[in-house]
């Protein structure tokens, strides 16, 4: 199609399309495309376990930049394996190396004339009796926030959108969203799973909703092909 536009996202295991042996653990990045006009493409880059410092070290970013075209949008949400500092392949400082490295992630954009959009890391499910933990993905989404202010980047704080959601749901409610499952009832898990940081497909989908919801209230020309 020759005036598609195609939407990238270059993130980790929060928004990865998923095996169907780690099913019903399920991607937003998954749910994006019932959201667009036909004519706009998601490119799904996200992988499982990789940081900002993994994902351009294995060449990911390169070869976004490879295939990206003018006026095609650059969406990046990283942040839950750059918090494992003692993993020196993924883990970055905050207000260092992590800033850095979306540095390279805006520049493949521009240097492409495409459109970046930053985005904070979704939020874990941890609690703390009956409140939320803000900083359950530590300083980088404030890293994030503070990287786009410096240089003029398009973000939408998504960290502050979910821990908000699911904090308003509350501690029991929540786990609906999350990989929460009882011994015997998936045979991808047999002996049961609780997993706070990836979704099942109704997390997913909510998660989705909630980014679109944030990008239908800015004036991002990434609006503009929304359905």
């Amino acid at each position: 199609m020759e005036n598609q536009i195609t939407i990238y996202i270059a993130g980790d295991s929060t928004a990865a399309s998923k095996l169907p042996e780690k099913r019903p653990e399920t991607g937003w990045g998954e749910a994006f495309q019932a959201y667009f006009k036909e004519d706009v493409r998601i490119e799904n880059c996200a992988i499982n376990g990789r940081s900002t410092k993994s994902f351009i070290n294995e060449g990911h970013l390169a070869r976004i930049e490879n295939s990206i075209q003018p006026g095609d949008f650059l969406i990046i949400q990283f942040g839950h394996n750059d918090q494992k500092i003692e993993d020196p392949e993924r883990g970055t400082l905050p207000y260092g190396d992590y800033q850095d490295n979306l540095g390279q992630f805006i520049q493949v954009a521009y240097r492409k004339n495409a459109n970046p959009l930053l985005l904070t890391s979704v939020t874990r499910r941890k609690f703390e009796e009956d409140k939320i933990d803000h900083m359950s993905v530590g300083d980088f989404p404030q890293a994030m926030i503070h990287f786009a202010g410096k240089y003029h980047v398009p973000v939408l704080d998504i960290h502050k959108i979910t821990t908000e959601f699911m904090g308003k749901i509350g501690n029991e409610e929540s786990k609906k969203y999350y990989l929460h499952l009882p011994p015997g009832q998936s045979e991808n898990y047999p002996e049961g799973i609780i997993d706070n940081t990836h979704f099942n497909e109704h997390g997913a989908k909510m998660v989705a909703q909630l980014i679109i919801e944030a990008i239908q209230q800015s004036d991002l020309p990434l609006r503009n092909l929304l359905k």
